[in-house]
């Protein structure tokens, strides 16, 4: 299930401002352990966003996204102490779900 995300959303203006750091290895199946064996491919897959229950990002990551991905979106209309919830699935079905407070 990996570790915790660490998730900041603070206002700007009439949105909030999200940043998201995610912890995951994202391996891209093609490199190599010191056995000279393939390491199998082990990614997120999906990310999505809610404000407040309601979806404001939908994403479908690959290989290519680096070891420990962050993200950082704006969502309009946030205000303080509304609810951002962000949930990653990877392709080995794992998932993970986090959620901060607009501040």
């Amino acid at each position: 299930m990996g570790n915790p995300m660490r998730i900041r959303a603070q206002v700007a203006g009439s949105n909030a401002l999200v940043k998201v750091l995610m912890s995951h290895d994202m391996e891209t199946g093609v490199r190599k352990d010191g056995a000279g064996k393939l390491i199998p491919a082990w990614h997120i897959a999906e990310v999505s966003a809610t404000h407040n229950g309601k979806s404001v990002l939908t994403a479908e990551w690959g290989t290519g996204v680096a070891k420990n991905p962050f993200l950082q979106f704006t969502v309009k209309g946030a205000k303080v102490g509304d609810k951002i919830a962000i949930t990653w699935k990877d392709n080995h079905g794992d998932s993970r779900t986090d959620e901060a407070t607009v501040s």
